[in-house]
């Protein structure tokens, strides 16, 4: 009897080990055959090149650590630097990434065509943990009735009707600048994000584009703190895009805190105009007496109005994207082309008789504009260098499919650079030049290629032709008025970071002085 108690009691105390050895041996099997699992599936992947990756955990703490540094978009340009036009990234799957201008193009377009590609899970779960379930996060017939229900507002036709407005905002931003220059510097990053905000807010929800006039159907416009909720929310799908998990905003963690903290602001900025949007369609009216005539013609009434499939969940979602889709992308973008400018004074001077040759013809209107195509040039050069959103979604294959002659197995993810394809020295000779001339020439293959920075095929940016309407009129009043030049020189364009999309970290200085 003693002997059996003795051998229980041996047990029990051996029994914590046995345990721990069988749940390593298992965690062991595991890996071990997940490993083995992954290097079968995607063998064909293995011949191209790699960034130098952790034996366990790939190349993940390299992309935790750039995103925490606001630098991923830089990582991935130097990784194409280094490693050429295609390779591949190991973060728990295969991440392949492309730099090359019209292998991205086809493969956007005829992938996502034949159905070969599509958003990956983690992407639209990223982009719909944002706020709620928004266009960018839909795929299919979901994404088919929300595309369809904006495509007029945004286009080229839609848009003319706002000439007016855009034009105001943009000379706001000139008697600003008349008022401090010279000789004081001024950081025009921050003057372009109003001005973009401005206009998008007018544009979507009635705003009025003058800080001065009052808006009675919700709280009023505080660009700076809506532009940090924003970037808190946009920083969050970053961090969830690139391996962070959905689950942990509920952690009492700073990063948890100040998500709920940007989104309940954003909510609450934009409910009242929601709510009211959305009692004019039960009602059937377009003129209650509480309601201005810019919030009547505001999208947000138009969309609600025409599509009934829109609640208010949904609505409150899509209208945050548009104001973070419609501020940063333009905004930064004009930053760097005002600083190009600057550096190359050729571009400056030619630049500037197009515009007072414009202005004879009887200054700045919707005609005028469809001529100032070397401004038009200016942006998509500068677009070229500094891809602001340089691919900020991603597709999955979902069959096996070929790129480039390569076997792509299915399951791969595909991402790439626009940074470094703005650079392939085989579609743009003298890739480091700002040669705005590029754009025009019919004589070279180049001016056929696409703007990719806008993407490619059905999914093209929704914002395209409000993004060159906006940058063409800001630009063409500031070639007007002033003559500048950039405070930081050059570093001001290479020193560079990221919350969503790429910015100037030094807000880009410049000082400004009158024409005479």
């Amino acid at each position: 009897m003693f002997q059996k108690i003795a051998a229980q009691i041996a047990f029990s105390d051996s029994f914590p080990y046995l345990v721990t050895v069988s749940g390593v041996t298992c965690i062991a099997v595991i890996l071990g055959w997940r490993w083995w699992k992954q290097k079968n599936t995607y063998k064909s992947l293995h011949s191209l090149p790699s960034p130098p990756r952790h034996w366990l955990l790939g190349n993940i703490p390299q992309v935790l650590a750039a995103v925490k540094q606001k630098k991923y978009f830089q990582l991935l340009f130097d990784w194409s630097q280094q490693l050429g036009p295609m390779y591949i990234l190991w973060t728990g799957y295969p991440v392949l990434v492309l730099s090359k201008p019209k292998v991205i193009e086809d493969t956007i377009i005829n992938g996502m065509r034949d159905g070969s590609l599509v958003r990956t899970q983690r992407t639209s779960k990223a982009w719909n943990d944002i706020s709620g379930p928004i266009l960018l996060g839909q795929n299919g017939d979901e994404w088919q009735w929300r595309r369809k229900a904006w495509n007029l507002e945004f286009s080229s036709s839609g848009l003319s009707k706002y000439v007016e407005m855009i034009s105001q905002a943009c000379e706001q931003v000139i008697e600003r600048l008349k008022e401090t220059a010279p000789p004081k510097e001024v950081q025009v990053d921050p003057l372009f994000v109003e001005l973009t905000m401005r206009v998008i807010s007018c544009l979507v929800l009635g705003i009025p584009v003058d800080k001065n006039s009052a808006s009675h159907e919700g709280p009023p416009l505080e660009v700076l703190k809506v532009y940090e909720a924003m970037a808190t929310v946009g920083y969050r799908f970053l961090r969830v895009a690139t391996g962070e998990k959905r689950w942990m905003k509920y952690l009492p963690t700073k990063n948890s805190r100040d998500y709920w903290a940007a989104r309940r602001y954003l909510e609450e900025f934009i409910t009242p105009r929601v709510d009211l949007a959305l009692q004019m369609r039960e009602q059937n009216k377009t003129d209650l007496a509480q309601v201005s005539p810019l919030f009547q013609e505001s999208m947000l009434v138009k969309i609600a109005a025409k599509e009934p499939k829109y609640n208010r969940e949904t609505l409150i979602a899509e209208v945050i994207e548009l104001l973070i889709a419609g501020t940063d992308t333009t905004a930064h973008t004009l930053s760097f082309a005002v600083a190009e400018l600057s550096l190359n004074q050729r571009v400056f001077q030619q630049a500037q008789a197009v515009v007072d040759q414009a202005w004879h013809q009887g200054g700045i209107n919707t005609e005028i504009l469809k001529e100032l195509t070397y401004l038009r040039a200016i942006v998509k050069e500068t677009l070229r260098l500094y891809s602001v959103a340089s691919g900020s979604t991603s597709l999955e294959a979902q069959r096996d499919i070929v790129i480039e002659g390569k076997l792509i197995p299915r399951g791969t993810k595909v991402f790439w650079s626009m940074l470094a394809a703005g650079r392939d020295p085989e579609i743009y000779p003298h890739p480091e030049e700002f040669l705005p001339e590029r754009w025009l020439d019919k004589s070279k293959e180049i001016s056929s290629l696409p703007m990719i920075d806008f993407g490619s095929g059905s999914h093209r940016c929704l914002g395209e032709h409000l993004s060159m309407l906006e940058a063409t009129m800001m630009l063409a009043l500031l070639l007007r008025y002033f003559d500048w030049e950039l405070v930081n020189g050059r570093s001001s364009v290479q020193q560079l970071q990221q919350n969503l999309l790429i910015y100037p970290s030094d807000r880009m200085p410049m000082r400004f002085s009158l024409r005479k």
